[in-house]
């Protein structure tokens, strides 16, 4: 029952295809030209809507890139802070003032900033579902790198520089190697390398958001260009209905209306693409200036489209069918 339905589809569209063709092939050519004239307006208004659609989505993708780029620079600073800490609270042991004032201020300032900065960076989160599982482990390990080195200024007295040496192991760390290969194990180590994985874990859903959406080439292109390749088909027609009932060439209008949808194709595409490359605060693409002389260049060349086809429709009187 399903095959027979799907083969009486099958054929009624054929039919629907061939019935098409015939209309068109035995229609008057100023009724043809008409619609050609009609289908190259429409190609211009979808130009407008791809370009309008690609500065909006494309800008608002820019955005997010730029805010994961933000967050990759924070988890480095703060990868850097972890260095900054340590080496704090080694001098706090090699000068004794760890009996005296503990950390000492420079640890706990540094500590802090490294919160800090790992709370900033979650809002740049560019890995999901996994990279705010990381987050929460990061920053479950710093407060527990800070429990540990606490305990063991407070333990001082009694288990000596040892204790804080093995609670300084907490932030620096290196990972564990697999017995086999000898590479380094994700997701072992002190907080520093704990940081460097959630930097590995960023930098590779920052590479996905660059190259994925509005913001890859190819689909960017292909999306673009659809207009164009249909208007140059139609200007391509309408030079043959021109050449064969009119005995006219394609005259500089009509032309020139492909030239403009295609100029404005190549600067849409362009400036997304240059937008993204720098990570632009304020994307040119959908800026207002851009916007309203892409719109009006896509006016002009509606008005040329009607140019290119008045003084040869002028030459038949006929009623429209």
């Amino acid at each position: 029952m399903t095959v027979t339905a799907t083969g009486t589809t099958a054929r009624g569209r054929r039919a629907l295809i061939s019935e098409t063709w015939r209309t068109l092939r035995t229609a008057h050519p100023v009724r043809v030209l008409r619609l050609l004239r009609a289908g190259l307006l429409a190609t211009v208004c979808a130009t407008a809507v791809v370009y309008l659609v690609t500065a909006t989505q494309g800008g608002q993708e820019v955005t997010t890139v730029r805010h994961s780029k933000a967050a990759g620079d924070q988890l480095a600073a703060a990868r850097e802070a972890v260095d900054t800490a340590d080496r704090a609270l080694f001098d706090a042991v090699e000068t004794g003032q760890i009996e005296l004032i503990g950390p000492g201020a420079e640890f706990a300032n540094t500590t802090a900033r490294i919160g800090t900065l790992l709370t900033a960076a979650t809002q740049g989160n560019a890995a999901g579902a996994n990279g705010r599982a990381q987050f929460q482990f990061v920053q479950g390990k710093l407060l527990i790198c800070q429990q540990l080195i606490n305990t063991a200024v407070s333990d001082y007295p009694h288990s000596g520089p040892a204790g804080v040496e093995s609670a300084r192991d907490t932030l620096t760390a290196a990972r564990l190697r697999d017995p086999g290969t000898g590479r380094e194990v994700p997701g072992t180590g002190g907080l520093r390398a704990s940081i460097k994985d959630l930097q590995d874990l960023q930098n590779a859903g920052l590479a996905r958001q660059r190259d994925a959406g509005w913001l890859d080439p190819v689909q960017l292109w292909g999306l673009a260009l659809a207009p164009p390749l249909l208007m140059l088909i139609l200007c391509c027609a309408t030079a043959r209905i021109l050449a064969v009932h009119f005995r006219r060439r394609v005259n500089g209008y009509l032309v020139a209306t492909l030239a403009v949808t295609l100029a404005v194709t190549g600067v849409s595409v362009g400036l997304t693409l240059w937008d993204e490359a720098r990570l632009a605060l304020h994307p040119a693409a959908g800026h207002p200036v851009t916007m309203t002389l892409v719109l009006l260049a896509l006016v002009g060349a509606g008005v040329l489209n009607h140019l290119a086809h008045r003084s040869r429709l002028a030459e038949y009187r006929y009623p429209r069918p």
